[in-house]
């Protein structure tokens, strides 16, 4: 795991020292070695950084950039299928210097070229300058494991892991997009390609962009996409033949997930995902796999009993460290050093402690995200589906009719719901999904995950005109009619709260202390596969990850796992109310927003006096409202 950084700068006012700056910035992503790239053509320079965290080949081979040929390649990432390719390209006259994933990289895209991405297995960001046709290519995984950002404008092309690094280049302006502002606060997370500030993206996932430098063309062209499997006709197979394949399956990819140079753990909760990880890992294991859990002090919110339970039936080398809340809550002022933009999920607190603890013993850790959105986990599939089933018994003659008469409805004035932000944002929602004659899963989703209402938002903004895009939930424009309201909801899951929430929270606390995150969940094979399965093999008479359990049942008791989900989370809304409560008064000053002016200072009183009083539907946008306020100090006044 690494960090990379660089530019082309077609204005050539760069040189090595900014670069530097650059790469410099992402240590913490890769403590154990630094290198650069530096060249100036007649019409551009380009610099290539890398800041390297040793995971395999630990000797100098592994040192990057690295060049072959006419190529130079940065890379972060995993390859884990690298020695079969290695040995494919042997036969095929290639020899190696070295014994890296990087190095096989560089000969596959040597004989193969573009295409060589599809042949990869793992996680990556990597760059390559090709020297010779003067051209520059980043790609990025298929699923967004690791991160991506670059800025176009102004004759220059920066790019790097993380924005802390860009902005380091002093051609960078700092620009804040209203209408990535206006993404945030509605879900918590700004999703891809948007970033927080102007001219400045996120490559999305399964994609990659190449510039030719002699015209200065930048173009983006997709390789991969999820929607393509949940395309596909639905296999028709019985589970007993599905299941030893789908157990080889998972067992390759979790396997893959073990290969390193050094000490690899698992983030293990108790829970069916990570109980799947770990049970399939050590069972052909003579060595115990080393596994590690965080636990708290309120048992409503505690775990570590369950995890302990499994990783001794499992018979693991079991960590386990409780945290006092002090701890976690002393993270909460570093957040916005370790997301660059607005990040308004609050799991990441505990996310970093386990991080921490982990990084103690191992350098790359195993964590099983992805399962819910994979195999159908979450309860809202369930309740969302049901709903729609009720709705769409209303006569599609009746729909508009209802729906423009709710839109003349003051929400506000319905009782319960004057104070009810979250039931007022769901009027609305339906109101409009009425009135269009469409009762949609994806739009009941974005009413179930949007953080803050539109109309929230609309008054937050002070009357900043902003245009939220709804492509992020509209999978129906991509997906064929032969999917199911629950393929189009856990196909829209995968490719916006899971890409641009879950993975972003893991990349960062992982690298905010110099450790490997890997997901054995999301090879890609695996979605490949359950994409075109049937319904039932994902929720099953109302079993939610019917597949994944059946599985977990071979290795596991099923006492052992049949209890509530508590999820991965802190009692945020608890602390700001006592012990955080400074943070409020400080950072949600009057002076402070009316200064600022980008923010309504009425609203947001409204909902920290609303929070104060005992409403918990205040909560989450005072909280993203306080996040963003952090995020400000931290990137935009110093």
């Amino acid at each position: 795991m690494c960090g990379v950084a660089g530019f082309i700068d077609f204005s050539k006012n760069s040189d090595e020292g900014i670069l530097k700056e650059m790469t410099g910035a992402l240590q913490h992503r890769g403590p154990d070695d630094e290198g650069f790239y530096f060249k100036q053509e007649y019409n551009y320079q380009i610099g290539l950084g890398h800041r390297r965290l040793s995971i395999i080949e630990l000797s100098a081979s592994g040192h990057q950039p690295m060049v072959y040929n006419n190529y130079v390649v940065i890379f972060n990432g995993e390859i884990y299928n690298y020695k079969e390719i290695q040995t494919e390209l042997k036969s095929l006259g290639h020899t190696f210097s070295g014994d890296s994933d990087t190095e096989v990289i560089l000969h596959a895209f040597a004989q193969w070229g573009t295409s060589s991405v599809d042949r990869f297995i793992g996680m990556f960001v990597y760059i390559i300058y090709d020297k010779h046709d003067q051209k520059c290519y980043a790609f990025r995984d298929r699923v967004g494991v690791k991160p991506f950002y670059y800025y176009y404008n102004n004759n220059i092309l920066l790019f790097a892991s993380e924005l802390k690094s860009i902005i380091q280049h002093p051609a960078y302006k700092k620009d804040i997009c209203i209408n990535s502002l206006a993404l945030y606060f509605q879900y918590g997370y700004i999703p891809a390609p948007h970033t927080i500030f102007e001219h400045t993206y996120k490559l999305k996932p399964g994609h990659y962009i190449d510039l030719d430098l002699k015209t200065e063309e930048l173009q983006e062209r997709k390789y991969w996409d999820v929607y393509d499997y949940y395309n596909k006709p639905k296999i028709k197979i019985s589970e007993n033949e599905l299941m030893p394949h789908l157990e080889d399956l998972l067992s390759s990819a979790f396997n893959y997930r073990m290969v390193a140079d050094v000490p690899v753990g698992v983030f293990l909760s108790g829970g069916y995902d990570s109980a799947c990880v770990t049970a399939l890992l050590q069972k052909d294991r003579t060595e115990k796999l080393r596994t590690f859990t965080i636990g708290f002090e309120d048992s409503e919110m505690d775990e570590a009993p369950y995890a302990k339970k499994v990783a001794a039936y499992l018979g693991t080398d079991h960590t386990e460290y409780y945290c006092n809340y002090k701890e976690a809550q002393d993270i909460i002022p570093e957040l916005p050093f370790y997301f660059d933009e607005p990040f308004a999920d609050s799991s990441a607190i505990p996310t970093i402690l386990v991080s921490r603890m982990a990084r103690k013993s191992v350098t790359v850790a195993l964590s099983a995200d992805g399962g819910d959105e994979i195999f159908g986990g979450y309860s809202k599939y369930v309740s969302l589906k049901n709903s729609l089933d009720k709705l769409r018994k209303v006569p599609k003659i009746l729909r508009p009719l209802i729906g423009h008469s709710m839109e003349m409805v003051n929400p506000g004035l319905l009782p319960g719901l004057r104070n009810n932000y979250r039931a007022k944002y769901n009027f609305k929602i339906a109101a409009g999904l009425f009135r269009d004659g469409q009762l949609s899963a994806p739009g009941l989703l974005r009413t179930a995950t949007g953080l803050t209402p539109s109309f929230l938002v609309a008054k937050l903004l002070r009357g900043h005109v902003f245009n939220i895009p709804d492509s992020f939930f509209n999978s129906e424009a991509s997906l064929n009619g032969e999917n199911s309201d629950l393929d189009l909801l856990m196909a829209t899951d995968f490719k916006t709260y899971m890409a641009d929430d879950i993975l972003t929270k893991v990349d960062r606390c992982t690298m905010c202390v110099s450790l490997e995150g890997r997901e054995p969940l999301l090879d890609h094979r695996i979605i490949e596969l359950v994409a075109t399965l049937p319904d039932f093999f994902k929720i099953n008479n109302g079993i939610k990850k019917y597949l994944l359990k059946k599985i977990v049942r071979k290795y596991l008791p099923d006492e052992m796992m049949e209890r509530p989900k508590k999820g991965f989370h802190v009692p945020v809304e608890d602390w700001m109310k006592n012990e955080l409560r400074y943070l409020l008064e400080e950072f949600l000053d009057k002076a402070k927003i009316t200064q600022q002016k980008i923010l309504d200072w009425q609203t947001i009183d409204g909902l920290k006096q609303a929070y104060l009083s005992g409403s918990r539907d205040a909560f989450e946008p005072l909280w993203a409202i306080l996040m963003f306020q952090m995020w400000h100090k931290q990137w935009m006044e110093q």
